[in-house]
């Protein structure tokens, strides 16, 4: 009996597309700009202290405006565990962002001990004590993250809009990544083609980056501008161009 034969692929696996989520949302209008850009994700605050904040109940109101396949995450910063199952209860498949001192075990227990996927946020140091933050190490500790979270470490909790050296990252993490902090439509491109070799894969998560500007030039907080989250999206897809180019494989088509 002849065994079957399997002929080789004809061309190689597609590259992977960068996946993309726009955070702090407050507004249904910045929801639908959102996913008419089409992005992967959209994230609501849960923080109280954050000018973009939203409660539960406005989060669930918002996220019901998403079609299927755009994730709805939900961020929190220090939360017991309890509140964060009661809110995600509100919200139907929602994903979990952790921004605040967790622990990894606070995550696990938070998350429904693994009922809900998450992601965790490192908060990377500013300037050159970015060398000083072991990323190997703390997603070795938060292994059971969907993935960790690449921010820049400003008072508070994310949002800053500041970006932390990309350079000064290990060359590589046996984790997914999500590239944030500081990204913008200008500088979304390079942060990808510097990052994205890193780590197992990249997706990008921009906030007051794609935020309307207010009569004195700065972010309106919570407030999106359609165009720019447009914009950010085409230099997204720029760098994946790029990648392709440089590999020679074909981006896997949106």
């Amino acid at each position: 009996m002849s065994s079957l034969q399997i002929p080789p692929p004809t061309a190689p696996f597609p590259a992977p597309r960068t996946r993309i989520k726009v955070c702090g949302l407050t507004r249904e209008q910045d929801v639908d700009a959102a996913v008419a850009a089409g992005v992967d994700a959209v994230g609501f605050v849960l923080y109280a202290p954050s000018p973009r904040a939203v409660t539960p109940e406005r989060a669930a109101q918002l996220a019901a405006r998403l079609p299927p396949f755009v994730t709805p995450v939900l961020l929190f910063v220090n939360e017991t565990a309890t509140n964060v199952i009661a809110a995600s209860a509100m919200v139907a498949g929602a994903m979990l962002q952790f921004h605040g001192d967790e622990t990894a075990e606070e995550c696990w227990e938070a998350s429904g001990r693994g009922t809900r996927p998450y992601l965790r946020a490192a908060r990377i140091p500013l300037g050159a004590q970015g060398l000083d933050f072991d990323l190997v190490e703390y997603a070795h500790v938060h292994s059971r993250a969907r993935a960790i979270l690449l921010d820049a470490h400003v008072e508070g909790y994310g949002g800053g809009g500041k970006a932390f050296h990309w350079s000064l990252l290990p060359p590589s993490v046996a984790s997914h990544l999500v590239l944030s902090g500081g990204l913008t439509p200008a500088n979304v491109t390079d942060g990808i083609l510097q990052v994205r070799p890193r780590g197992l894969s990249l997706a990008v998560d921009v906030s007051s980056g794609v935020e309307l500007d207010g009569p004195d030039g700065k972010p309106l907080r919570g407030v999106k501008d359609a165009g720019k989250i447009q914009r950010f999206v085409a230099a997204v897809r720029v760098a994946d161009e790029q990648l392709a180019e440089n590999s020679h494989v074909p981006v896997r088509p949106t």
